[in-house]
């Protein structure tokens, strides 16, 4: 028997249960992942409260790093015995092993970790498509990017530092400017102590920014809309603190046109080839050493309910994964 999280039910980490599990051989286009490391990201958090539907009961986990068992027929993405990482497919990575479609998994460079794969799938593909794709930020542009002391948001500074662009990041704490500002922040904000939308224009010098990029959600989406340039564009790719109210779009045009975007890492990347040019940046900025995965948080596959608890209260920074 295998161990895994399962919840019955939505709502706080104490649904979250460590139970055995039957599970048995791939299927056609499927492969068994036998898990070294598992990541924690907040999209977990959103699928455990209920606030992204899923059918329930059910696992949890949309990342893991492992090697393959066994595969199914059909299956030409990945061979047994092939070390993998991936950040997509159902969820169910807080699982000592699982099946899970082969089209997803990406094969793991052998310089790098199964933790630090296990770590950097979900959150450095979504700095990729965020940096490249959603806008294209370029060497000296200057973005705004919230929480940039998360697992997401120190990726974002070594990888905005590493082309060339200026990046303003918040944070909540000294302790986090601290951390933004040696992964390559050119300036850091401390929302706590002060008003973000002041400082980036003192900042700017009234030029504000082209791009916000913003998961902090509720608590920060009107004064990112006023860190702006006209024409510049709101980035909402996640809800920390909530979800985005409703909102009239005149407060777009006032504003001097700007565009809001909502994008998921699982529409850029639903084509294989897209996933595969996108994993290939990643292992090349990671493997280079431009950019550095910070693990600061390890739990036991067990205490996924803590790793949530302290995820919830903002007591994490870098990224978090449990370990079977």
């Amino acid at each position: 028997m295998a161990k895994a999280i399962r919840m019955n039910r939505s709502g706080g980490p104490e649904v979250l249960e460590y139970v055995d599990v039957e599970v048995g051989e791939p299927g056609p286009g499927e492969a068994r992942v036998r898990h070294a490391a598992i990541g924690v990201n907040f999209i977990d958090v959103y699928f455990r409260t209920g606030l992204y539907a899923q059918p329930l009961p059910g696992g949890l986990g949309k990342e893991g790093a492992g090697v393959v068992e066994a595969i199914g027929e059909g299956v030409t993405e990945v061979r047994v015995g092939d070390r993998v990482a991936y950040a997509g497919g159902p969820t169910g990575a807080y699982a000592d092993v699982r099946i899970m479609p082969a089209s997803v998994l990406l094969r793991l460079p052998d310089e790098v970790p199964f933790e630090t794969g296990a770590a950097m799938m979900l959150q450095g593909l979504t700095v990729q498509y965020l940096l490249n794709r959603t806008c294209q930020v370029k060497a000296g542009d200057t973005i705004l990017f919230h929480a940039a002391a998360g697992g997401v948001g120190l990726i974002a500074c070594q990888w905005a530092k590493a082309i060339g662009a200026n990046l303003i990041g918040t944070v909540g704490s000294d302790e986090k400017a601290a951390l933004a500002k040696a992964a390559g922040a050119a300036h850091v904000i401390n929302y706590n102590t002060e008003n973000f939308t002041e400082r980036v224009r003192e900042i700017t010098k009234g030029e504000k920014v082209k791009v916000v990029y913003d998961s902090i959600g509720k608590d920060t989406f009107i004064g990112s809309l006023d860190c702006l340039a006209p024409l510049g564009l709101m980035v909402s790719f996640g809800n920390a603190s909530g979800p985005v109210a409703p909102f009239s779009l005149t407060e777009l045009a006032s504003r001097g046109s700007l565009f809001v975007t909502r994008p998921s890492l699982f529409s850029y990347a639903a084509k294989r080839a897209d996933l595969e040019a996108m994993a290939a940046d990643l292992f090349q900025m990671v493997a280079s050493g431009k950019v550095k995965i910070d693990i600061h948080q390890r739990y036991q596959l067990a205490d996924a309910a803590r790793a949530h608890t302290d995820l919830e209260a903002r007591k994490t920074t870098g990224s978090s994964i449990l370990l079977p």
